[in-house]
């Protein structure tokens, strides 16, 4: 993950070792090197931010005050693709859609591929906040017209136009009956687990049991929108200013997808549906869905009133991140743990409560 517009860290760390300082001097080093060959920009301050999973990310102030966001990308395997990515962000940019900008290099690419490091550049996006478990009062609102307004940009994007597709196919369900399989079969096997092992079984084991159950609720969806979407649209990738939406950031590549699991992942936020009451929470998401619609107008009314029985379904059958201790074990942390402990509770109270839900949506939506 990597937004615009994540501070320095302002809490204490542990000192690094030696080795480590002179790492990070050294890539403090080139970051610098490649803004001043690539960019002609020449930097007063270069902070590493933590946040980031594909990338190092850097706030960067130059000599005239002028705050930068830095993405280094760890390999050039991928650029094509994190240039795409950079190029749809830019689409919606300029179609009026509230995006960070990328600031071009002196040869006017979008990434500095042949740089001492691999980097693109973009404007910093202050004094925001993620969307992240802040869904509340007028931000519902603002998101869904934000929202609305993007899905509205990509339903014309060139690479791929706007199809309906069966319902039933947003998710896999036999390929995620196999994937808890074999991850159950995994933990048993391991000598001994840790406390969020030992959740993450138990999770894991629930879910599997209630995969017949999902798979019969996803029977009966019409055919929905498939488009191309933002990839990613999740609460870190969305800033907001007050209750206002400054900037949708972090683009995947152009691919198409279910119009409705992109609403419900950001509306499904799951912190925000744990920090209210399941009736706050509805009417918030109603919320959403209004503005959604006065936003993007051509949007099938179906998408908006199964998008939460897509949403439930979906991270009812990904084992994200109850497979992290097992498939990438070295990113686990406290905040990955409190995260896979929400989501599961949320989504479960999701299916717990769908039929109530989607009617009180279907009244508001007539």
């Amino acid at each position: 993950m990597s937004t615009a517009s994540h501070q320095p860290a302002t809490k204490p760390v542990a000192a690094p070792s030696t080795t480590g300082r002179t790492r990070e001097g050294e890539q403090i080093k080139a970051v610098a090197d490649t803004l001043v060959h690539a960019y002609g920009l020449h930097p007063a301050d270069i902070t590493r931010i933590p946040e980031g999973t594909a990338t190092d990310n850097y706030a960067v102030v130059d000599q005239a005050g002028r705050r930068h966001f830095a993405k280094v990308y760890r390999t050039r395997e991928h650029l094509d693709l994190e240039r795409a990515s950079v190029e749809l962000s830019e689409y919606c940019a300029d179609g009026s859609v509230a995006t960070a900008r990328a600031i071009r290099t002196r040869e006017l690419e979008l990434i500095a591929a042949q740089a001492p490091l691999p980097m693109s550049l973009w404007s910093y996006v202050p004094h925001t906040e993620t969307a992240e478990g802040g869904l509340r009062g007028a931000r519902w609102t603002a998101v869904g017209t934000a929202m609305g307004r993007l899905h509205s940009r990509l339903s014309a994007h060139p690479a791929a136009a706007p199809t309906l597709e069966p319902g039933a196919a947003v998710c896999d369900v036999a390929a995620s009956q196999d994937r808890f399989e074999r991850l159950i079969q995994a933990y048993q096997q391991k000598p001994q687990l840790g406390e969020f092992e030992t959740w993450a079984l138990q999770a894991a084991r629930e879910r599997q049991a209630i995969l017949g159950d999902v798979e019969r609720t996803l029977a009966s969806l019409p055919q929905l929108t498939v488009q191309i979407l933002q990839g990613d649209m999740a609460g870190p990738n969305v800033l907001l200013e007050n209750d206002g939406v400054a900037a949708i950031v972090d683009f995947r590549p152009p691919a198409p997808g279910y119009l409705a699991w992109e609403i419900a992942r950001l509306g499904c936020d799951p912190k925000s549906v744990l920090d209210n009451s399941a009736e706050s929470w509805l009417t918030g998401y109603t919320d959403l869905t209004l503005s959604y619609r006065d936003a993007n107008p051509k949007a099938s009314s179906d998408d908006l009133l199964f998008s939460l029985r897509v949403g439930c379904a979906a991270m009812l059958c990904s084992a994200f991140p109850l497979s992290v201790p097992v498939e990438r074990p070295h990113i686990v942390d406290a905040a990955l743990e409190a995260y896979g402990q929400v989501r599961h509770e949320a989504a479960l109270m999701l299916l717990d409560r769908l039929p109530v839900m989607e009617e009180a949506l279907r009244e508001t939506l007539r």
